[in-house]
């Protein structure tokens, strides 16, 4: 633990220079705006800023990436409390309470909440961060081919399960996803598949500007079918969070915080699923549970403070296993390994102090949305009406400067316009994209480590079923889907 505080006070030290806390404080500004914006998501946001930052140094790049994944997250509560529109679908829970907070008179009131628990849940995943990544990174290193196999494939069936919705149509565009990664030379013997000749399928498709097709062009064609109106805020009066208001549910905090860290840790899950769980823990616990839903600052405590928890927690499983907890752990991810940075079981081992890095990067990110949230509210929330006809094409313009900026290519603009009209028709018929996504970035985990366990075994399969943690995480998957079977559901004893 000694070692870990040292090691931690190097990091931050090392960010506390003229240029990073600028790039911390502007890239937390940035995530704040497009997560107020609604139909503007962190995913999207952390996408647009890695083709941004390609040319920076791994170091000042990740920290601006990671505060705008931050403040997004944040960002969110803004429309959320102010107009009934989550800003990201991770502040959807905090319009239950948010909103009527605000019908009530204290929408500044309710503001601070959210900033409050904001601050707080990250805080929290920070410490669980620092505390878990070690120990999960020693654990890792027991993983063989046969267990990453599993966990890649876990994390596509959870995420289609957990993302809301139908669990077959996740499950339909999670194995979409595993079939386009396997589009180009495969990973072992470098044969062309499903290239057709054309030598740029031949090298696959890149992960960021299908990322930013689907998560940035596809919410600008949402964005430009749905034609928001300019809304009319009202006046709020001060944002300043009551000292009451937070001491009084501190253990809603702690249970949130908790609750939010643990959910991004599971593959694929996210943020919106982490505020929904929190929330709905804190109402059971609640003494107070006819207030939710009508103006509970309780509830909107619970929600914001377990989405900025899952953060951190969604960037556990990215060090230690190279598998995202969450769609915009999955761009940020990416981002490392364009970066050099290689996260997995060996991080530990590689680059111990890089882990702490990414804890000193969280808080400047904290201290930015604090900043922004007790400061410049009410400056920022006039970006709420700002007309779509002026934001569409300026995020347009980025999708595509920025696509093309990270090799040059026209290519991989085509790739990003596919897949941005890809996940458009794809929400068109409610199917979820996170899967999608997800199966893109697993893809090549998976096949390779498939394909090298069956080299290991001599093309026998049987060490896929009967080491111990390959066997438990093929019992948790199969269980899955077992649960999902219409006939057995309707044999449980709580259905």
């Amino acid at each position: 633990m000694f070692d870990g505080l040292i090691a931690f006070g190097h990091s931050l030290a090392s960010f506390m220079t003229p240029q990073s806390i600028f790039f911390a404080l502007a890239s937390s500004l940035v995530g704040v705006v497009i997560g107020a914006l609604p139909g503007l998501t962190a995913t999207m946001g952390v996408a647009l800023m890695t083709t941004l930052t390609i040319k920076l140094p791994p170091s000042q790049a990740l920290l601006i990436l990671i505060c705008t994944y931050v403040g997004a997250i944040y960002g969110g509560s803004r429309s959320a409390i102010l107009l009934n529109i989550p800003g990201t679908p991770a502040s959807a829970a905090s319009c239950l309470d948010g909103y009527a907070l605000a019908r009530q008179g204290q929408a500044g009131r309710a503001m601070g909440i959210a900033t409050t628990g904001s601050v707080m849940g990250t805080l929290i995943g920070m410490f669980f961060l620092a505390l878990f990544t070690p120990l999960l990174g020693d654990l890792a290193l027991k993983f063989g081919a046969y267990e990453f196999f599993w966990l890649a494939l876990f994390g596509v069936i959870i995420s289609a399960t957990l993302t809301g919705g139908d669990a077959l149509k996740g499950w339909i565009t999670g194995i979409a996803g595993l079939f386009i990664a396997t589009i180009g030379m495969d990973g072992i013997h470098a044969f062309e598949r499903f290239s057709f000749d054309n030598r740029d399928l031949a090298g696959g498709f890149s992960l960021v500007p299908a990322l930013v097709g689907a998560f940035g062009f596809a919410e600008v064609l949402v964005a430009m079918q749905e034609k928001r109106p300019v809304p009319k805020i009202n006046p709020f009066d001060t944002v300043i969070p009551k000292i009451r208001d937070v001491l009084q549910y501190w253990r809603t905090i702690i249970r949130s915080g908790v609750i939010g860290t643990f959910v991004g840790i599971v593959p694929g899950v996210g943020e919106d699923v982490a505020a929904w769980s929190s929330y709905a823990a804190a109402k059971r616990a609640s003494k107070e549970k006819a207030k939710f839903g009508k103006g509970s600052v309780e509830g909107l405590m619970a929600a914001e403070t377990g989405d900025n928890a899952c953060v951190p927690g969604a960037i556990i499983p990215v060090l230690t296993l190279q598998i995202p907890g969450s769609a915009p752990a999955a761009v940020l991810m990416a981002a490392m390994l364009i970066h050099g940075v290689k996260p997995g079981p060996m991080i530990m081992t590689e680059s111990p102090q890089f882990v702490y890095d990414v804890v000193a990067m969280m808080l400047l990110a904290t201290i930015g949305i604090l900043i922004y949230g007790l400061v410049l509210t009410k400056l920022l929330v006039q970006v709420l009406k700002v007309p779509t006809t002026i934001i569409v094409p300026m995020i347009f313009v980025l999708c595509v400067v920025g696509t093309y900026a990270l090799a040059q290519r026209m290519f991989d603009v085509w790739t990003m316009l596919g897949f941005g009209l890809l996940g458009f028709l794809l929400r068109q018929y409610k199917f979820p994209v996170a899967p999608l996504v997800l199966g893109i970035v697993l893809g090549d985990l998976m096949e390779k480590n498939l394909r090298r366990g069956l080299v290991l075994s001599d093309g026998d399969l049987t060490p896929f079923f009967t080491r111990p943690i390959s066997a438990t995480l093929f019992g948790i998957i199969a269980l899955i889907l077992l649960l999902r079977i219409p006939a057995v559901q309707r044999r449980l004893p709580w259905a």
